[in-house]
């Protein structure tokens, strides 16, 4: 029998485990060269609950099998708080993997910002598998509110140009 998964909330001894899943997905789906201090810089604060918070999906007392990453922060043109999802990943090797890691931490997504009374932005930025995370977000979130484009890069671009 294989132990339950669970989400749980981050906290300041998980940040190198965390770092590492952020370095990963980095690796996987961004369009430019990463900064490991730009990263901690977004989340150490959610790590230590300050405008912010890191959810963890995986076995309890294990190592983390994926994260999401909120901050509370405000949009470019209006003064009101929204949660805005930094990131979701799940580490390769726990993707074909029964458990449903992402949409668990989708959903601790929405209960985060029911809790806060604040409105969720989240999305997918991925030119992997695009089109099945697109139907999970549907399945989870509702109908989409556009699309979003790179032009002149696709995700995972900056790695292999460094290889």
């Amino acid at each position: 029998m294989q132990p339950e998964l669970k989400v749980w909330v981050g906290n300041p001894e998980d940040v190198h485990d965390i770092m590492d899943l952020a370095m990963q997905a980095c690796d996987e789906n961004g369009f430019v060269e990463p900064n490991p201090t730009r990263l901690l810089a977004e989340i150490w604060p959610a790590l230590n609950r300050e405008k912010g918070i890191v959810g963890l999906v995986g076995v309890p007392g294990e190592k983390p099998q994926g994260a999401i990453l909120l901050r509370i922060c405000n949009i470019w043109y209006s003064d009101q708080e929204i949660l805005e999802e930094r990131a979701v990943f799940i580490h390769p090797d726990f993707r074909s993997a029964k458990g449903g890691r992402a949409r668990k931490l989708c959903d601790f997504s929405k209960k985060v910002a029911d809790e806060l009374d604040l409105p969720l932005t989240i999305g997918v930025l991925s030119s992997n598998r695009t089109k099945g995370k697109i139907r999970m977000y549907e399945r989870i979130f509702g109908e989409p509110s556009g699309a979003y484009f790179l032009y002149g890069t696709r995700t995972g671009a900056w790695k292999q140009a460094a290889e």
